[in-house]
């Protein structure tokens, strides 16, 4: 895990432990003894579960049990979120993105040579100042970066963004749309779906 990643963990759980420490002075606030509960979610919960966490305390304890363990994406959602602030993108489809590439997992190497958290190819990272694509935060931001580039090229429509994203923006341009690549299909319609777009 790098340091930023380790630092955003640290940071999401000060403040949802302020959260839970505002509680128990407003009236039916949190009892001390409930204190003892974890104060975030657990890697493994979902990134809406962690945003509610962040909101509201006692969701934290509901969503360290509410998804399946091992997917890595509460680790990475204040990532995320900042990453998708930064490039104007939608949170929910870029956590989606990840999720598609590499289940939250920074160290996931393609059979044709993609990696990390993105899956951004050699090339694309290069192009994009990606010196490491398996450190989290360089692997967001060039993913978000060509997200964002992909979004642009094609008039702000995240179908068209998504395929590119996986098929590449000529195959993009030479369909006029998403490829009729069985594959690109499914990636698209996954992310949109799960990010109810």
């Amino acid at each position: 895990m790098s340091a930023i990643a380790a630092i955003d963990g640290r940071v999401a759980e000060l403040q949802a432990l302020a959260g839970r420490l505002a509680a128990v002075a407003a009236p039916g606030g949190t009892p001390l003894a409930d204190l003892s509960a974890p104060a975030v979610a657990e890697p493994g919960s979902d990134f809406a579960a962690v945003l509610r966490a962040a909101q509201d305390p006692t969701a934290a304890a509901d969503a360290a049990t509410a998804a399946p363990a091992g997917t890595g994406e509460a680790t990475y959602a204040p990532l995320i979120a900042r990453t998708a602030q930064r490039y104007g993108l939608d949170v929910r489809v870029l956590t989606e993105l990840v999720r598609q590439e590499s289940g939250f997992d920074p160290t996931a190497t393609s059979a044709a040579g993609a990696q990390g958290l993105c899956q951004l190819m050699p090339g694309t990272a290069a192009s994009l100042g990606v010196t490491d694509p398996t450190d989290p935060a360089q692997s967001l931001d060039g993913g978000a970066r060509y997200l964002r580039q992909q979004l642009d090229r094609f008039g702000g429509d995240y179908a068209k963004a998504l395929a590119a994203y996986n098929a590449g923006p000529g195959a993009v341009e030479r369909h006029g749309g998403i490829p009729p690549y069985a594959e690109t299909q499914h990636y698209v319609s996954t992310i949109l779906a799960k990010a109810g777009r």
